[in-house]
């Protein structure tokens, strides 16, 4: 009996309406998330022509790829993993602690404003620092130089690091905005 209830709500119109429109969002969303996993800046890079016996070779122009999320899940997965240690040690004394752990416990639930914003900064801060770790501009800068390639307007080395650098700040900050963006949307 119970199910025929149910079928008859599901096929009411109003909520055919809503789950067509959770169906829709949830498209939406998977799409957006995929073009913004594969968004990516392309650096202008040439080589120089070298002469080769009798005949010129190389000239090449190529790019350098830098993602728009360098970092990946990581920066979530740190983030919230943080935010649950206090939360877990608390959970050993079971409510026997001081009443300020309790508190602290109480503040840092999920959903809670403190929580967020801890959540927020925690993804925006190891967005940058497993950036930093995982892609170092002046090593970059300086294999460009070895190989003789450079970037157009930049001269290679320092400058070149530089400006690899401010590049991928800039991608940074909006690819931790995305991925606190799509953390926080459940």
């Amino acid at each position: 009996m119970d199910f025929v209830l149910l079928a008859e709500q599901f096929l009411n119109g109003f909520q055919l309406g809503i789950i067509l429109f959770l169906i829709i969002l949830i498209v939406a969303v998977i799409a957006f998330i995929v073009y913004m996993e594969r968004a990516q800046r392309k650096v202008l890079v040439q080589y120089p022509k070298r002469q080769m016996g009798n005949r010129m070779v190389g000239g090449e122009t190529s790019h350098l790829p830098l993602k728009l999320n360098t970092a990946g899940v990581i920066p979530p997965i740190f983030a919230s993993s943080l935010l649950l240690m206090p939360v877990t040690v608390a959970q050993f004394s079971q409510g026997q602690g001081p009443e300020w752990i309790q508190t602290i416990v109480a503040l840092l639930g999920r959903g809670q404003p403190l929580y967020l914003a801890l959540y927020i900064g925690g993804i925006i801060f190891f967005c940058f620092w497993y950036t930093a770790i995982m892609f170092n501009p002046k090593e970059v800068a300086e294999n460009l130089k070895k190989s003789g390639a450079f970037i157009p307007g930049y001269r290679p080395g320092d400058q070149t690091a530089r400006h690899i650098d401010t590049i991928l700040t800039r991608l940074t900050l909006f690819g931790s905005l995305y991925m606190t963006a799509v953390c926080l949307l459940p």
